[in-house]
């Protein structure tokens, strides 16, 4: 992909997914505003970029306010004259059951996901708009936004709002020729290494380089950051111009496209529902074949 021109922000990329994002946007020829809360971290990543011959700057502020996205699209113009692609990765976790889950481990996660990309986006799309030649808008979703996620009522919430935001916001934007993705990625970072089904690959990864196994990259869609970063380069091509509202799935040897929510199953009675006619139909009609739900566990071995 030759991203030459192009210009993006990407949050939360001092490591991790975040990094990997970073690099295959210079290394396919944009500018790129690397974003950290932690400023050792956002200057090394920088460092790494522009030492390899790419363009980068660290711009370190915890996103979620306005006054934090207003920074990063301020800083890609300033320095690099205007702004392409908007990436939102940034995150954190306070993971609880929800009887066991402050206001505080709610509001602290809803804040970085949830806000944090509505306030990235709509900074973006106000450049964007202003530049009158369109855009990426690219955002992280997760599964547990799609299925649900024991111990994450808040990290799930705020994925399956962003999951939402993408579909509202691919028909708001597509006038100004802005597309708007989320993608699902699976992959060895800090964040799955907490998983006891993979920590014990992750740490093999990590520390002594060991490739991961054939039924984790195809069985489990799982690999390394760097599995994932195509994507990224991908949407922000002009090859993806007309992928726009979609949710897509990239993990180890493995591409996905996740379906919206829609109606699986219906039943009509004439004059309307009531309870008694519910329960008399609901085993025998809509509810014969219940939804899933939650993430399926992971295999520990092959």
């Amino acid at each position: 992909m030759d991203l030459t021109g192009k210009v993006a922000v990407v949050t939360g990329s001092g490591r991790g997914l975040g990094l990997a994002y970073a690099r295959a946007l210079v290394d396919s020829g944009a500018a790129v505003v690397v974003n950290d809360v932690d400023p050792e971290a956002a200057k090394q990543a920088a460092t790494e970029l522009t030492a390899a011959g790419g363009r980068a700057v660290a711009e370190v502020v915890p996103v979620g306010d306005t006054e934090a996205a207003q920074r990063l699209v301020s800083r890609a113009v300033t320095e690099f004259g205007r702004l392409d692609v908007m990436v939102t990765n940034a995150g954190v976790l306070r993971d609880r059951v929800v009887w066991k889950m402050s206001d505080d481990d709610f509001d602290t996660v809803i804040q970085v996901h949830l806000r944090g990309t509505f306030t990235c986006v709509r900074a973006a799309v106000e450049q964007m708009r202003v530049q009158g030649d369109g855009g990426t808008v690219v955002v992280a979703g997760s599964p547990a936004g799609q299925r649900g996620n024991f111990g994450q009522t808040n990290y799930a919430a705020a994925k399956a709002g962003v999951a939402a935001m993408v579909r509202t916001w691919a028909m708001e934007l597509a006038k100004a020729g802005i597309t708007v993705n989320a993608v699902i990625p699976t992959a060895a970072t800090a964040m799955t290494k907490t998983i006891p089904a993979f920590a014990p690959y992750v740490q093999a990864l990590e520390e002594r380089g060991e490739p991961l196994p054939d039924f984790l990259r195809k069985g489990e869609g799982f690999g390394t950051a760097q599995d994932c970063a195509g994507l990224i380069a991908f949407l922000a091509s002009d090859a993806a111009r007309g992928v726009t509202g979609q949710c897509i799935g990239i993990g180890g040897d493995k591409l996905s496209l996740w379906s919206h929510p829609q109606e699986v199953a219906v039943a009509y009675a004439d004059g309307g529902w009531s309870a008694d006619a519910i329960a008399a139909a609901w085993g025998v009609s809509v509810g014969r074949e219940p939804q899933t739900y939650g993430i399926p566990a992971p295999q520990a071995t092959p």
